[in-house]
């Protein structure tokens, strides 16, 4: 529908007292002793940000258990990624290479996912001349979100020599990757394809010189200190058209206009090999 287009916050009342009872919670000791669930995604954006998008989610899922689920925001990827590896997320959005890995690694159980593939796509302005193929972004800056994120991954994977590849400059929130492109600030940009479309869906501004392998698209998935019964109350919760208006920030982030859909292991569970070379996944 014509409501992706729109990229307004939700109203700064109901962030902040999201943000007020979050910041309470966190402080009552560990949550694995209290019964309360963490809940996390990566740190592509403020924690401000983070709040705003997952925040609701925190609370429907804690009406929908009956328990208390919390948003935990990360400031950087690496307290993300040492979190996630040592099992202190409950449950978590994520791409499919994480969720892959959580699959092996921290028997995580995928729940529910955008509909869709998830796509990454590397382009350049439409009138730049000097990058007809990704080989020639070697040395070049290209606006993307730190390494691991899987677009950057994408990218970078297509240079076998790491001391011959893009520079990749670290940027928050795809609309600003987008901006960093349009603006000259980057000479190339990598991107999920569903936001391009939202951005330049004629193709007027830009040009894809790279399509890289479509994968089942980002999930939830949950982890042993959930119980099999709650797992399936998260999933159903989700599932419900009553989840709208929680994900309704989170789908528009990505462009995605249609409910979410079940997930299944077999679908994510060879792709954590994507992070064999990442330090702190092997």
């Amino acid at each position: 529908g014509g409501g992706i287009q729109k990229t307004s916050y939700a109203p700064a009342t109901q962030a902040a007292s999201t943000n007020a009872a979050l910041t309470e919670t966190s402080q009552l000791g560990s949550p694995a002793n209290s019964g309360t669930l963490v809940f996390s995604a990566p740190p592509r954006e403020s924690a401000a940000e983070g709040n705003a998008t997952y925040g609701p989610i925190a609370q429907y899922l804690s009406q929908a258990l009956g328990k208390p689920v919390v948003y935990k925001h990360s400031d950087n990827w690496l307290t993300y990624q040492t979190e996630m590896q040592k099992g202190g997320y409950d449950i978590v959005f994520d791409g499919p290479h994480f969720t892959g890995w959580r699959i092996n690694r921290t028997q995580h159980t995928p729940l529910v996912k955008f509909p869709g593939e998830h796509l990454f796509v590397v382009v350049v302005k439409k009138d730049d001349t000097r990058v007809a193929e990704i080989k020639q972004l070697v040395g070049r800056p290209v606006c993307g979100m730190a390494s691991p994120n899987l677009g950057t991954l994408t990218l970078l994977n297509q240079f076998d020599n790491p001391a011959r590849q893009p520079v990749v400059l670290n940027t928050n929130g795809w609309d600003n990757i987008y901006k960093g492109l349009i603006s000259g600030r980057c000479i190339g940009a990598v991107l999920p394809i569903s936001n391009l479309q939202k951005y330049d869906k004629a193709g007027s501004y830009t040009r894809v010189i790279y399509h890289g392998t479509a994968m089942p698209n980002q999930a939830f998935s949950a982890g042993l200190r959930v119980s099999p019964q709650d797992q399936v109350k998260i999933k159903q919760a989700l599932l419900s058209s009553q989840a709208d208006s929680a994900t309704a920030q989170l789908r528009q982030i990505y462009a995605i206009d249609q409910a979410l859909v079940p997930a299944t292991k077999a679908e994510y569970v060879a792709l954590g090999g994507m992070l064999k070379d990442i330090w702190g996944y092997q």
